[in-house]
């Protein structure tokens, strides 16, 4: 380290020092981080110090553990989410209908894998608000998502719509049929609308231990909800991590 006196702590200079590293691509993405007695040798820090430094930069989101493999630089990976473009019929109800998700991913040169289930669940209060006809606790159908980018969870999307919407398409509660929920959903009543409502956030714990996401990371806390001619029918919660998406957005100024 420089001789240099500042007024920063000795764990506060070794940590700007692996961030300049990793920032200058000494430490490239995804390569394994000297040991922490290494580090203690070269700083001539205790390995409390290191590990305190070690610490700030997880929190940050540049560092990870391995268990049993020591600290690594993270790999961030992130899928751009085109926000108007990505709507496009031509994407899920052309001659090639794909997935909304799938499409973007494909677009990128990513896989895109998706598990997910459909239950029946009390509406939550967001979902109240959004939906006419929907009360806090009324009985209203969930269609559980946790999609991965290139093997690595990278969000969940909880789609929630009314019953009587379900009953009028079992392939909206199956999640059958080319285009993903948003033909369905079209299918239904034609959607005119799409309204995003994005926030940031740090997740909870069950988010956190659904999503496996690191520590330090935060998430985008993103509802959608599809206005139909017949008024809204779908409302969804994405939680989606943030080092894994970057949102991009380009439309006509409005007069």
């Amino acid at each position: 380290m420089s001789d240099t006196t500042d007024g920063r702590s000795l764990q506060l200079r070794i940590a700007d020092t692996i961030r300049a590293r990793i920032t200058s691509a000494e430490y490239p993405r995804d390569t394994k981080l000297p040991s922490l007695a290494t580090l203690a040798e070269e700083f001539d820090a205790s390995l409390v110090t290191v590990r305190l430094a070690i610490g700030r930069l997880k929190q940050e989101g540049l560092v990870e553990s391995h268990q049993g493999s020591g600290n690594f630089v993270r790999s961030q990976p992130p899928v751009r989410r085109y926000g108007i473009d990505r709507y496009s019929r031509s994407v899920w109800a052309g001659a090639n209908a794909q997935p909304l998700l799938v499409a973007e991913g494909e677009r990128q040169g990513r896989a895109v894998g998706q598990e997910t289930q459909t239950e029946q669940v009390p509406a939550p209060d967001f979902v109240a608000q959004r939906l006419p006809d929907v009360a806090e606790g009324d009985l209203v159908y969930v269609r559980r998502r946790t999609t991965t980018i290139d093997g690595t969870i990278n969000q969940s999307a909880d789609s929630y719509f009314a019953l009587a919407t379900g009953e009028r398409s079992p392939d909206l509660v199956a999640g059958r049929g080319p285009g993903g929920h948003i033909a369905r959903i079209n299918a239904i009543s034609p959607v005119i609308e799409v309204q995003e409502e994005i926030t940031a956030r740090m997740p909870t714990s069950p988010e956190s231990a659904r999503l496996q996401i690191p520590e330090g990371t935060p998430v985008f806390d993103l509802i959608r909800t599809y206005h139909t001619e017949e008024g809204p029918l779908d409302v969804a919660r994405f939680v989606i991590r943030a080092d894994m998406a970057a949102f991009d957005y380009r439309f006509l100024v409005p007069d």
